[in-house]
C-alpha cells in the first residue's frame, strides 16, 4: 500500500516539471504555487459572482473600454503570438497580470471545461449587484493578491 502513494508522488511531481518545461519564455511575473493557488482561488469566486472575463478577444475589449481588474495568463500557451500583446495592454492601462502555469488549471478556475489562455477578474460585477458582505470579502482577496503580484513584479525590475 505505501508504494502506491510513492508512485503516485513521483508521478505528480513529473507532470508538476512537465507544467515547468511547457512555460513561455515571456511567462513573467510566474506566480509561484502559494500565489498561483490563491489567484486560482479568487478567479473561481470571480466566476460564481460574475466578475470574470475569459479568453483573449473578451479580456482585450474589457481593457480597452477602460475596466479595471487583475489579469490572470496562462504560461503554457502555444502559439505565444496569441497573447503577447496582452501584457502590453495591461502595462498601459495600469493593471496588475500575472502568469500561473497551466490553462488547464485556470478554466477550470474559471468554471469552463475548455482550456483558456487569460481571464480578467474584474472588480465588481458586469451586471447586477453583490451583496455588500460578499463584495467586502471579493475586495479583500483581490487587494491581497494584488499587492503580492506588485511585489512579484518589483522584484522582477
Amino acid at each position: 500500500m505505501g508504494s502506491d502513494s510513492e508512485v503516485e508522488k513521483t508521478q505528480q511531481k513529473e507532470k508538476e516539471r512537465k507544467k515547468m518545461l511547457a512555460i513561455a519564455p515571456i511567462g513573467k511575473p510566474l506566480a509561484g504555487k502559494k500565489l498561483s493557488k490563491k489567484t486560482l482561488k479568487l478567479v473561481r469566486k470571480a466566476s460564481e459572482h460574475k466578475c470574470l472575463k475569459r479568453g483573449v478577444k473578451e479580456v482585450v475589449k474589457s481593457i480597452r473600454r477602460g475596466h479595471k481588474g487583475l489579469c490572470v495568463i496562462a504560461g503554457n500557451i502555444s502559439p505565444i503570438d496569441v497573447i503577447t500583446h496582452v501584457p502590453i495592454l495591461c502595462e498601459e492601462a495600469e493593471i496588475p497580470y500575472v502568469y500561473v502555469s497551466s490553462k488547464e488549471d485556470l478554466a477550470t478556475a474559471g468554471a469552463t471545461k475548455r482550456p483558456t489562455c487569460c481571464v480578467l477578474v474584474l472588480t465588481k460585477p458586469t451586471k447586477g449587484e453583490l451583496a455588500i458582505e460578499e463584495q467586502e470579502k471579493m475586495k479583500a482577496d483581490y487587494s491581497q493578491i494584488v499587492s503580492d503580484v506588485s511585489e512579484l513584479t518589483s522584484s522582477l525590475f
